[in-house]
């Protein structure tokens, strides 16, 4: 920066632009977006920092957050470290002229180091909640008939959940949708291997039978890399949606989009025809309740 024109030069500009950018994509990554968050917030955080269902971003994601402004620091530095030096100086000694920037600079920087921090705590304190919210109430025994409506399988097969003989997993989820439905499908895998039970039988019915068809549903199962005892149940409209009705899933279908707002819930069939329990929301207690079952 010129003393006399109070002007940035190149280098701290590029330096400037790289600290802009690196608390965007913190704020971005680690923000609190609430239990509604936006599905491009949704979409985003999932392609960019690979966050799971805590929200926090995995390796990968912890890398470029702090990998790659280091990167382009030394970038900078190392082709224009002179110049940027030199411009440094110069700011300095500008800003030693002005007091009231004097004041403000270092004020801005603990104001954004303040907000970094403040995201950080309120998404710990919102994580925790929800587990403890998780392990004091969100298994519920229900003791009800399955559903005895007749569905598809993608082998074509004919499913219907009250004649399972043995214990299985239900949930439920839609091939259209590209980040929730499909996380939820992993938590479930991963809690029951997690719970050593990885031969108990997963069956997801579809809340989107308008695109859900037969034909769909082994590209749907191979997408989500369901095993060979797992199922994706899908049928005609009029049976799917009472197969829904009996299971209580409440669901709302955006005719503009098509897709469908559901609720995240997981159940047990105890294999005599009954669903045992459920669990609403937050899945943390999913593996140790599956492991406690005999």
């Amino acid at each position: 920066m010129s003393a006399r024109s109070g002007r940035l030069g190149v280098a701290t500009t590029a330096l400037v632009v790289i600290l802009v950018i690196t608390t965007a994509w913190w704020m971005l990554a680690l923000w609190p977006a609430g239990t509604a968050s936006p599905e491009w917030i949704v979409r985003t955080r999932a392609a960019c920092f690979g966050t799971e269902h805590s929200g926090w971003p995995d390796a990968g994601g912890w890398i470029l957050l702090i990998g790659e402004p280091i990167g382009m620091l030394v970038t900078l530095v190392a082709i224009a470290g002179a110049q940027l030096e030199q411009e440094l100086g110069g700011t300095w000694r500008w800003l030693r002229a002005m007091p009231l920037l004097r004041t403000a600079v270092p004020a801005v920087a603990v104001l954004v180091a303040f907000t970094l921090g403040l995201g950080i705590v309120l998404r710990t304190t919102a994580h925790a909640s929800q587990l403890g919210a998780a392990s004091a109430s969100d298994t519920v025994v229900v003791q009800t008939p399955a559903p005895s409506t007749t569905l598809v399988d993608q082998h074509g097969s004919s499913v219907s959940l009250s004649t399972l003989h043995r214990t299985a997993i239900i949930t439920v989820a839609f091939g259209h949708c590209e980040v929730v439905c499909p996380t939820i499908v992993r938590q479930v895998q991963r809690a029951r291997a997690t719970a050593g039970r990885e031969a108990m039988p997963l069956f997801i019915v579809t809340v989107d039978p308008w695109r859900d068809t037969a034909e769909r549903l082994p590209t749907i199962a191979h997408e989500w890399n369901l095993g060979p005892s797992d199922h994706v149940l899908s049928g005609g409209l009029e049976m799917v949606e009472r197969t829904l009705d009996s299971l209580h899933i409440g669901r709302a279908r955006d005719p503009n989009t098509g897709n469908v707002a559901h609720a995240n819930v997981v159940m047990l069939v105890d294999g005599s025809g009954k669903v045992a329990w459920r669990l609403d929301g937050d899945f943390t207690q999913l593996a140790a309740r599956l492991a406690a079952e005999r």
